[in-house]
């Protein structure tokens, strides 16, 4: 394996440029497909190669319940500072588990206290709370795909034209299934902290693309962009900050910006020749390259254990 089994480990640094680029020159449908699966596949290859390296840390401790031809130094000589190496994969392994099992519990937590909530109230699309805080945001699952959840104080402070701006920017938080894109990458940054950066950009890109959604149902980027402004003003984002919503956190700012720009162009592959084109077939390749290294580096511990361990 040699030094191929630490690369899906640093690789994500090659992200990075995308991360910023993608958020600004993208149609953000595409920046939110293209970094979540940059992170996702990023983030499963670094972690597949933590556990190659555990299990050579792992066999080298007395009393380990692996077969004992795993500790023989045929084994050990296929991981580079195989003793420190080995040795510490187990502590961030086990580290990686623990995160993003608490972020897996966390978000059926919250799914299930919200779905809690509006037991009692009609069972129409859109729930409307009594609540004097002002905010609503995008409730996945249940029997219709989904519900939005608006309360009555945000609603008072919208017109007629921005409340159903505020809709149509829910409903494509929901069609557009962006609970799993924004799941997806909060697990990556957690099990390689070196995607932070697409997890933030993710978050935002959702938000922008959801603000394309209804500008284009209501024919008028104006209002949409009123809306935003005006739901940031009086709320602070969502109570619950696993759901999306209209006034999540984040630069508000740049959302309205946009909504005052003329819409963006979907563009499938940016060229080459520009930055943005540059850094996403950069960030391809460090992708690519971490899963053929992933998989280079499993197959061959895969051989060697095989050989090693006694019939």
């Amino acid at each position: 394996m040699g030094v191929f089994v630490f690369l899906p480990l640093v690789l994500p640094l090659t992200a990075w440029p995308i991360a910023r680029l993608a958020e600004q020159h993208l149609h953000p449908r595409t920046a939110t497909r293209l970094l979540s699966g940059v992170a996702g596949v990023m983030a499963l290859c670094s972690t597949v190669c933590l556990g190659l390296l555990m299990v050579v840390g792992t066999a080298q401790l007395p009393g380990n319940p692996l077969p004992d031809g795993w500790s023989d130094p045929e084994v050990r000589e296929a991981v580079p500072y195989d003793e420190i190496a080995g040795k510490a994969a187990i502590p961030a392994l086990l580290a990686v588990a623990v995160v993003c099992g608490r972020t897996l519990l966390r978000h059926g937590l919250v799914r299930r206290r919200a779905h809690r909530a509006l037991v009692g109230l009609p069972g129409t699309e859109v729930a409307v709370l009594p609540d004097p805080a002002p905010y609503a945001y995008a409730l996945p699952g249940g029997a219709a795909g989904g519900r939005i959840v608006v309360t009555t104080a945000l609603l008072a402070g919208l017109r007629p034209a921005e409340r159903r701006a505020l809709f149509a920017h829910e409903r494509a938080h929901l069609a557009a299934r962006h609970h799993r894109f924004l799941l997806v990458v909060q697990l990556a940054a957690r099990a390689n902290p070196f995607l932070r950066p697409l997890c933030t950009a993710v978050a935002y890109t959702t938000e922008r693309w959801a603000d394309e959604e209804a500008a284009h149902v209501v024919g008028n980027r104006r209002t949409v962009a009123r809306a935003i402004g005006k739901a940031a003003l009086v709320s602070r984002g969502t109570p619950v900050p696993t759901l999306a919503g209209l006034a999540a956190p984040g630069p508000v700012p740049r959302r309205v910006a946009a909504l005052l720009r003329p819409s963006p162009v979907a563009l499938s592959r940016p060229s080459m020749f520009t930055a943005v084109g540059a850094a996403a077939w950069t960030a391809a390749a460090g992708t690519a390259v971490s899963a053929m290294s992933s998989a280079n580096s499993a197959v061959t511990m895969v051989l060697i254990l095989h050989a090693a361990t006694p019939l």
